[in-house]
């Protein structure tokens, strides 16, 4: 781990910006996709969520400072340079963790309904499975076709289904390493 002064006030900031609602932030970002061109594009959906934001960074520190740190300082006795350390000790080891994030941040963009209602525009051609479900239920309130809609729904969470199953190699191995003795 690289130290630096104010590395643990600056950690704090990072974990107070954890208590600010997301809703806070719409309206900048808003304006910000608009002024780039954005708005009514995919691009506004992922982006933001693209580098895990807060808790990402909370939650990759928590699993770095699980590391020996003795696995850093022998890559550094043999010349390493910092991101040599990073991309052959840390990287490798944080598969687990990488992992466990890229299923929450999927999870949470995958399901989110507020961002596709304000940054897409209304056409149901490029709108989101979570937004057509939405609507979908408005419609059906009065016609009774919940069938049609629970079908809607198990199609909705095949893709986080696939994505968990794929990537609960990487928790198995994990939970196998933290059982070795070092």
């Amino acid at each position: 781990m690289v130290r630096f002064r104010g590395r643990n006030l600056l950690f704090t900031l990072l974990l107070i910006t954890l208590m600010i609602p997301g809703q806070v932030a719409l309206i900048p970002n808003f304006i910000v996709f608009k002024w780039l061109g954005l708005v009514g594009t995919q691009v506004p959906l992922w982006l933001p969520s693209f580098w895990g934001g807060a808790f990402g960074t909370f939650l990759l520190r928590q699993y770095f400072l699980t590391i020996p740190r003795e696995l850093a300082d022998a890559a550094r006795v043999d010349g390493a340079s910092l991101m040599q350390i990073f991309w052959r000790i840390y990287l490798p080891l944080s598969r687990p963790a990488l992992a466990a994030l890229s299923i929450f941040v999927f999870m949470w963009s995958w399901n989110d309904l507020l961002h596709p209602l304000v940054y897409l525009p209304t056409d149901m051609q490029k709108t989101t499975l979570t937004v057509g479900l939405a609507f979908f239920q408005q419609q059906l309130v009065m016609g009774g076709k919940f069938t049609v809609l629970m079908a809607g729904a198990l199609i909705s969470i095949l893709p986080l289904v696939l994505v968990f199953f794929i990537a609960q190699k990487q928790f198995v191995e994990g939970i196998a390493l933290t059982g070795v003795k070092r």
